[in-house]
């Protein structure tokens, strides 16, 4: 058996890429930054960076979560420590001509938080924004303003992915407050899905699957009206019956 020649290989770089959602102003909206250099000069795209030597794969999305939005990544281990923000992994993309630098294979991953503040820019960028994903999503990836890259692909498969699982898991519990009421919790299946969904049968649905929702102890009218009863999300990971999706 020959050696090993590392040099026979050719080498290529990773990078960590994020689709940060979060809901604002009732409509579910994607975190993006102005590139400040080449290539894809001054067009909008996914926040991420190359990974580094001494990191793995989470450790680099957390970095880029940290630097791009003031967030830490939620630890399951320690679900006490605060609120932070649901990061997972979405899908691996390596197609040899997604960057022009060089051979380049993106991990994204997927972040969801609550209602976030104004973005900073950080990097090789030199602007950030909040965008409402169907206004991102409905520009031709190939127009000179649709994102750089394959950030479009990207996004598009992270928000679909948010809008699937929150049928079957409490993944919706990810867009709000540590404590909630069941009308703001609606109005993120909305959001995140793009319908209206009957306040009544909502409720009804999201209270009696075991689980989902537990009573905080206590009632906001930060909505408005009448006090509102306060919940927090319950142990359940899946959804027993699913909130199934409404066919549009």
């Amino acid at each position: 058996m020959s050696p090993y020649d590392p040099s026979a290989y050719p080498p290529f770089a990773v990078t960590v890429d994020l689709v940060v959602l979060t809901v604002r102003r009732h409509a579910l909206c994607a975190l993006v930054v102005r590139r400040g250099e080449q290539p894809f000069q001054d067009r909008w795209a996914l926040p991420g960076g190359f990974v580094r030597g001494d990191e793995d794969l989470a450790g680099a999305a957390a970095r880029e979560l940290a630097e791009e939005t003031g967030l830490c990544a939620h630890d399951p281990a320690a679900p006490d420590a605060g609120n932070g923000a649901h990061l997972e992994q979405l899908a691996t993309y390596g197609d040899p001509h997604r960057d022009p630098r060089m051979r380049v294979v993106s991990v994204a991953h997927l972040v969801l938080a609550p209602d976030l503040p104004a973005p900073r820019a950080g990097g090789d960028a030199n602007s950030a924004r909040w965008a409402p994903v169907d206004e991102l999503l409905e520009v031709p990836a190939e127009a000179s303003a649709g994102l750089a890259f394959d950030h479009a692909t990207i996004l598009a498969d992270g928000v679909e992915r948010a809008r699937s699982k929150i049928e079957y898991s409490s993944l919706a519990t990810a867009f709000c407050p540590p404590e909630f009421t069941v009308g703001e919790l609606r109005r993120v299946y909305e959001a995140v899905w793009g319908v209206s969904l009957d306040p009544r049968n909502f409720h009804r649905k999201v209270t009696g699957t075991p689980g989902f929702l537990v009573p905080a102890g206590g009632t906001t009218t930060r909505q408005g009206g009448r006090p509102a009863q306060l919940f927090r999300a319950g142990g359940a990971t899946l959804l027993n019956p699913p909130m199934l999706r409404p066919e549009v």
